[in-house]
């Protein structure tokens, strides 16, 4: 059984991950935040990824590392330097030191937030960030593509929409990526053997997506959810938003300068981290 590294374990979407690899993989899952519930399969690891020595123990004989690690949202560019930049750097060059070929990054929708909604775009679009956020997925693709090029390591890089069990709102029906289908693309990215660099779009086979994932289809991606079963449910609670941040794919990223970080850090790491 392979061992995989999951990095950002406590968050949302390594959660959901976690739950969907549970028995197919021997998981070592790593997050600066506690773990209250582990699956048999599971090791925990507490690491703060913008510390390179943290991030060497935790990628030491590790067959994959899936690196979700990071500052989640739009926030103070301290946050997202030190987390976003610094520790995606880190992971990198500690799995390269360590001897891990695979990295799977989970990117964001976030790096081409700036495409209008009336647009269809694939892998190959030049990044448009929406946010400071976004230009820190931007760097991790970028750093991925250099450690293939340079350092022959099979890089995966997935850009998420939005995962949840259920999509929550309209923007969410076209960047919609059910749990399972996540941990398809992860799987891809772990297993498929003819990976060097790509970028695949994380969502699932939604009707309303934007975005052409033929990049993923071609690595045999076959999602097997669509937003669209919950579309009715989902308009019909639908209120106006921003007319900008309606406009733009990347939705309040567009417009807001911070936004409520989701997995805040405990109260002893944010005062070690000052």
């Amino acid at each position: 059984m392979k061992t995989i590294l999951i990095t950002g374990a406590a968050g949302d979407v390594g959660t959901h991950l976690r739950r969907e690899l549970a028995g197919k993989y021997a998981l070592r899952v790593s997050d600066l935040r506690p773990l209250k519930k582990f699956h048999a399969s599971e090791r925990y690891m507490r690491a703060d990824i913008s510390n390179f020595a943290d991030a060497l123990r935790i990628t030491k004989g590790v067959d994959a590392v899936v690196h979700l690690g990071g500052y989640s949202v739009e926030g103070p560019w301290e946050g997202i330097l030190s987390a976003n930049i610094v520790g995606c750097y880190n992971m990198f060059e500690a799995a390269r030191r360590n001897g891990v070929r695979r990295i799977v990054f989970p990117t964001s929708n976030h790096a081409a937030g700036f495409y209008r909604r009336d647009q269809t775009i694939d892998h190959r679009a030049y990044p448009k960030p929406d946010s400071r956020y976004g230009v820190s997925k931007v760097f991790g693709e970028a750093l991925g593509s250099l450690y293939a090029d340079k350092y022959g390591m099979q890089v995966l890089c997935i850009r998420i929409g939005n995962v949840n069990p259920a999509p929550i709102d309209k923007r969410r029906l076209s960047i919609w990526l059910s749990p399972r289908d996540l941990a398809q693309l992860v799987t891809i990215g772990i297993e498929h053997p003819e990976i060097r660099f790509e970028i695949v779009y994380g969502v699932s086979g939604n009707t309303r997506s934007w975005y052409d994932n033929s990049n993923a289809h071609r690595l045999e991606y076959r999602p097997r959810d669509d937003s669209e079963a919950y579309a009715a449910e989902v308009l019909a609670r639908e209120k106006p938003g921003d007319a900008t941040a309606e406009r733009y794919q990347g939705g309040a990223f567009t417009v807001e300068e911070e936004i409520p970080n989701p997995a805040p850090l405990p109260r002893t790491a944010r005062k070690k981290r000052r």
